[in-house]
């Protein structure tokens, strides 16, 4: 059904546009012609959009000639084409012609055409179109055949395991407690608590400045979603700051993994309290205007952030505490045993400890967890395990102890330590596209496998859920829509450019501004979506589109597909394409297949 309403949304927008006036010998509707008829003249004025938006003369009545297809302007039309020619030579001889038909002000069609397209907007938008996506969908940057993969692998944190939002708490509080009682920093620190919802995952810190913000694709920063310390940067400051311009320059933004010279990209579900914490000390600092230096506060942060992981802290609280920071255990449990039973072979690959996986697979999977595994690396050191041959496989003996007998085969039962994947693909010979990895840093876990050794990959992106829950919202639907049609209104109608047209122009950018905010503070009210800004897609998206085929909220969402199953990007409309087919629209809908058919559905 949601794809029909779809269509029939389509279908009537463009019959209704056809109430809207022609371009003159192009037959196409002025509300729906974008670049092609952005000079088409107004109501009365018979004008091809080819020949430009020069005619000063003001728009036709819009009531005058109701239905552009019939009368005088369908005779018009099909029978002034040998006139046009020679009028066009008399016209180039001097003279001058002028349209008899009624005339109205500018600003009176512009407004006219505005509440034209509202009123279709709100009209033609049904109930039930909102709910369309589903957030077990998963969703496709690049064709992959499931019946051609053989090998799956795993990364654990926030792949197999997914935790709990209070795990952040826990790590923020701990790193403060680092930085105060470690670092000697202000004990004034420790009155900043946690705020759960105040960074998102992706966004670039200016280590020199100090400053947290989101970038687009493009490199350019989007204006409003710059922070120093918890307070936002008003726009001019930022142009400042930047030298006139809101665009990083790319040796500035990241390299490979992430990190620039002068920029840091905050990639994983870990990243959110060392960027809460970042925000904090510098609050701090500029609140109670002490000075400091941006560079030696980031360092110490992201040390406190790291000494918190590295002495163990948060595997601590998990093993103590598994019911509490482990969610949907049963899942995980539920795609090793589909996967197995269908004869595909498994591998986990992790930069975490022996003792502390082996606890959480327990308490997922059960006892025999590592049956499911053909191959378990443990500490591997990722990204330098997919992109260094240094380091040797290590293997671990039952109590988990270091042996160092020379590894000459990976085998099932068997725990391994560090390693490289040149020596994985030769004892294994698990190459290119038979092998599907998932994880959730887009760097650490997926960018090399992608690129240089050409194995499928999976990213995991657990804010889809999220995000997709604001998006099936009637709120978002409604501004967004009406936010696109606007949009619209405003490239069609920039040909105007009396007094009163330019303030009609005006109010409308305003009013577009006041709609990117709404639709941006459904997400976050400081950064908005991790997946766009405004328009253009996030630097975060587009790293994600290029380093994974495949992208979900969780593992769990491959029970919803058949083991055979193909799955097909979206042929997305170039800019200089035309959306032909609305089907292509509806990738994640309820419809798609297996979403509803398949029984075990969670």
């Amino acid at each position: 059904m949601s794809r029909q309403r779809l269509g029939d949304l389509g279908r009537a927008l463009w019959q209704k546009s056809s109430s809207a006036p022609l371009c003159a010998g192009l037959k196409i509707p002025a509300f729906a012609c974008g670049g092609v008829a952005s000079s088409c003249g107004a109501p009365g004025e018979h004008k091809c959009c080819k020949q430009g938006a020069s005619s000063s003369r003001a728009p036709a009545n819009v009531a005058a000639n109701p239905n552009p297809h019939s009368g005088a302007a369908a005779g018009h039309r099909h029978h002034v084409v040998g006139k046009l020619r020679g009028e066009e030579a008399l016209a180039k001889a001097g003279r001058a012609f002028s349209s008899t038909a009624p005339q109205i002000d500018h600003k009176t069609y512009l407004w006219a055409r505005y509440n034209e397209m509202k009123r279709l907007v709100h009209d033609l938008i049904p109930p039930g179109v909102c709910n369309l996506l589903n957030p077990s969908t998963i969703y496709a940057n690049n064709e992959v055949n499931l019946d051609e993969v053989d090998i799956y692998g795993f990364d654990y944190d926030y792949t197999l395991a997914l935790y709990s939002n209070s795990l952040n708490e826990m790590i923020y509080n701990k790193a403060r407690q680092f930085l105060v009682e470690h670092y000697k920093y202000p004990q004034g620190i420790s009155k900043y608590n946690y705020i759960p919802n105040f960074a998102a995952r992706g966004l670039h810190y200016d280590i020199q400045k100090g400053l947290l913000m989101k970038i687009d694709a493009f490199h350019y920063i989007q204006m409003g979603t710059v922070y120093r310390g918890l307070k936002p940067v008003p726009d001019e400051e930022v142009m400042q700051l930047y030298r006139g311009s809101n665009h990083v320059p790319l040796h500035q933004v990241s390299g490979f993994y992430g990190k620039g010279p002068k920029m840091k990209q905050f990639m994983d579900v870990f990243s959110l309290p060392e960027m809460t914490l970042l925000a904090a000390a510098n609050d701090y600092f500029i609140s109670n205007d002490i000075e400091y230096d941006p560079v030696h506060l980031y360092k110490d942060v992201s040390d406190a952030i790291a000494m918190v992981h590295i002495k163990g802290y948060m595997y601590k609280w998990i093993m103590q505490d598994l019911e509490k920071y482990i969610l949907r255990g049963d899942e995980t449990y539920a795609v090793l045993h589909r996967l197995a039973s269908h004869g595909k072979k498994l591998f986990l690959i992790t930069n975490s400890p022996f003792s502390f996986v082996d606890k959480g697979m327990k308490y997922m999977v059960g006892k025999d967890w590592r049956d499911f595994f053909d191959v378990v690396i443990v500490q591997a050191d990722k990204p330098h395990f997919f992109n260094d041959c240094v380091k040797p496989f290590r293997r671990l003996d039952s109590n988990g102890d270091l042996q160092w007998d020379k590894i000459k085969s990976l085998d099932k039962g068997q725990i391994y330590k560090q390693g490289n994947l040149v020596d994985f693909l030769k004892l294994t010979g698990w190459r290119g596209s038979k092998v599907l990895y998932f994880g959730d840093h887009l760097y650490s876990d997926l960018a090399d496998l992608m690129l240089r050794h050409g194995w499928r990959t999976g990213a995991i992106v657990p804010e889809l859920e999220v995000e997709t829950k604001v998006v099936n919202t009637e709120q978002y639907a409604q501004s967004l829509t009406w936010l696109q049609a606007l949009t619209g209104l405003l490239e069609r109608m920039q040909m105007y450019r009396d007094a009163e047209s330019k303030k009609v122009l005006q109010d409308w950018l305003k009013e577009r501004e006041e709609l990117r905010a709404v639709t941006k503070n459904l997400f976050n009210p400081q950064f908005g979506s991790i997946f766009r800004t405004c328009h253009n897609p996030t630097y975060f998206s587009r790293r994600l589109c290029r380093f994974s085929d495949l992208y979900m909220a969780s593992i769990s969402c491959l029970l919803n597909y058949d083991l055979s199953y193909t799955f097909y990007p979206r042929r997305t409309p170039l800019q200089h394409e035309a959306p032909l087919w609305m089907d292509q629209l509806c990738t994640g809908c309820m419809k798609t297949p297996f979403l509803e058919e398949m029984a075990h559905i969670r």
